[in-house]
């Protein structure tokens, strides 16, 4: 498969059940939003069911997830767990957590807006949780994966998505 999104094809039923979460209050990016995001790239994906959640925490929380499932201290923008896989007739299942304070960061360093940073953010969770995969450190950017990323960020921005 190459790295382009896939076009729109033949129409299939699908079910998404996408909950967005804040503990954080009030976002640039609505709840309704990120959902948009999230339900539009896994029905381009060909994704045909899918449960999941993303949760927008505060940094001490996305701290402790850290530590606890990556060993690595201090926050991280986000953390993708995949608990099951999309089969045929079983849902994609996906916990999506995403710290805003570490993604406007990431936004002043790269130039973007932090609206911007948080639909890449949820893009970027809900691929992982579709099972792709980047390296670690400055080839991540020349991944695959981050270019499917950018190209469903030009996308889903063009669409109005965000």
């Amino acid at each position: 498969m190459d790295d382009d999104p896939p076009t729109a094809g033949a129409r299939r039923a699908v079910a998404f059940d996408i909950r967005i979460a804040s503990v954080v209050g009030r976002l640039p990016l609505g709840r309704q939003r990120v959902a948009t995001i999230a339900e539009q790239l896994l029905r381009g994906e060909g994704c045909r069911a899918a449960i999941v959640n993303v949760t927008f925490v505060g940094n001490r929380d996305m701290a402790r997830l850290h530590r606890e499932h990556l060993r690595h201290d201090g926050p991280t923008d986000i953390l993708t767990f995949r608990h099951a896989a999309p089969g045929r007739d079983a849902p994609l299942v996906g916990d999506i957590y995403i710290a805003p304070a570490v993604a406007r960061v990431h936004a002043q360093d790269a130039g973007c807006a932090w609206r911007e940073e948080l639909a890449r953010l949820t893009i970027h969770g809900v691929l992982h949780a579709l099972g792709w995969e980047h390296p670690d450190g400055a080839a991540r950017t020349r991944s695959a994966m981050w270019r499917r990323q950018e190209r469903w960020l030009a996308r889903l921005q063009q669409a109005g998505a965000w």
